[in-house]
């Protein structure tokens, strides 16, 4: 259905650009975490959530 749109030659170039593409889509949400406040985000990761338990 796609190449009814895109063609041929561009239908070709997409195919290549998926695994660039998956990789940045892993890339990303890593980089994501790494940057903000990485504790935040893993609390809601239910193995790693008990790892990090605050004395109080």
């Amino acid at each position: 259905m796609l190449s009814r749109f895109l063609g041929q030659h561009y239908w070709e170039l997409a195919k290549n650009w998926i695994p660039t593409a998956g990789m940045w889509g892993t890339v990303d949400p890593v980089g994501l975490v790494w940057v903000t406040d990485w504790r935040l985000i893993l609390d809601w990761v239910s193995y790693i959530n008990g790892k990090f338990k605050k004395d109080n």
